[in-house]
């Protein structure tokens, strides 16, 4: 039988790799696939065109359509420049709490499914159970869709997709989408002495900043609300900045990076639909000063917002084994609304806080671990009564 103690063994092993999203995870990846394959489940690996990172697609019972998918992604954050007290890729026991970079967001769900594992093994399964690890979820859900496509490729479309996100074991339905946009300036190079010769491309991406800017402020009296999140309103970050090499030269470069966060059924191309017209005139005007000037918008990422479904059979099955009824959003973005867009019906509900995501001594609660011991161990009580 499975125990907290197995558990928490596998959380410390995979907290000691460290998968920060800007770095491979094949390390993590291949003992996943190792651990797994002994078991006799069937493991497949969808790589990144660059072939450093992969997703890992683990298939237990028949190779048919239907079934359940346990998702999670195997990227975590950075932890540069905070403040930690332990050893961030050492889980930490203290005073009830388990502190290391992922616990929360979101190994503890991935430990989980590997604790269960060799019990799905040995079951007669009548559909199949499969877990979904990602990549580079943590910059934009860039890993997923690729694996999301061989399922469908390979006539594997489950009945529902469980998203494993920190929620403290709360049901979550629906989430807001994503939209992050790169966005660079190309200047002529000059003296700053003869501006008159050049083009910063500093100066000329404040007034695009501005504009976002702009934007952003007009935000919270939209007309597009969705009252079961907070904030009920689409929200924009300007993420990132860089540009310019010295301060006596007209930078050639500006780069910088937002995201919008959009509740379903809110267009974002409506929303940055000014700021896309900006972009456009001054790329012509820009080009028509030096021909190698302009400005570049790029999607870096589009993700689907998640959306309420009635009769969601995953939202049943999850909320079954919960006990939690109540109705929630949120205005963060999982692969859920990925899996969703692909036709296949996903909840989000896993241990840990949302608030502890990102943060310095990132920690989970001891007691969030062994909640998930007592749900996995009714997972698969489930999975034998319909088997």
């Amino acid at each position: 039988m499975t125990s907290l103690p197995i558990v928490t063994g596998l959380l410390e092993k995979l907290i000691r790799f460290d998968t920060v999203s800007r770095q491979s995870n094949l390390d993590l990846i291949g003992w996943i696939e190792s651990h797994l394959s002994g078991l006799g489940a069937k493991c497949t690996r969808i790589p990144n065109a660059q072939g450093d990172k992969a997703n890992l697609w683990v298939r237990f019972g028949p190779d048919r359509q239907g079934g359940l998918v346990l998702s999670g992604h195997t990227d975590v954050v950075p932890v540069d420049g905070q403040d930690w007290q332990t050893d961030p890729f050492v889980l930490t026991l203290r005073e009830g709490r388990f502190y290391g970079r992922g616990t929360s967001d979101m190994k503890a769900f991935i430990a989980l499914c590997l604790a269960f594992a060799p019990s799905l093994a040995r079951m007669d399964l009548d559909r199949p159970v499969h877990f979904a690890f990602s990549y580079d979820e943590e910059v934009g859900c860039q890993g997923a869709p690729a694996m999301i496509d061989q399922i469908v490729a390979a006539g594997a479309r489950p009945d529902a997709v469980w998203v494993g996100e920190p929620t403290l074991w709360k049901v979550v339905s629906a989430h807001k989408g994503l939209r992050l946009t790169e966005v660079v300036v190309t200047g002529q190079e000059a003296h700053s002495s003869l501006s008159h010769l050049g083009v910063s491309a500093i100066g000329e991406a404040i007034e695009l900043l501005a504009l976002l800017r702009e934007i952003q402020k007009a935000l919270p009296e939209t007309r597009y609300l969705d009252a079961d999140m907070n904030p009920p309103y689409p929200t924009l970050s300007i993420g990132t900045l860089q540009g310019g090499t010295a301060v006596n030269i007209l930078a050639r470069e500006c780069r910088f990076q937002f995201d919008l966060r959009c509740p379903d059924g809110v267009d974002p191309d409506r929303i940055l639909a000014p700021f896309l017209q900006a972009a456009s005139a001054l790329d012509a005007r820009l080009k028509g000063q030096f021909p190698g000037c302009g400005v570049a918008v790029h999607c870096v990422t589009d993700v689907p917002a998640l959306s309420v479904v009635p009769g969601n059979p995953a939202e049943a099955l999850v909320r079954a084994l919960t006990g939690d009824n109540a109705r929630r959003a949120v205005p963060y973005t999982t692969e859920a609304g990925q899996f969703q867009n692909a036709g296949m019906p996903a909840i989000i509900c896993g241990p840990g806080s949302i608030d502890q995501a990102h943060m310095p001594n990132e920690y989970l609660d001891q007691g969030q671990l062994s909640q998930g011991v007592d749900i996995f161990t009714k997972l698969l009580a489930h999975l034998a009564s319909s088997a």
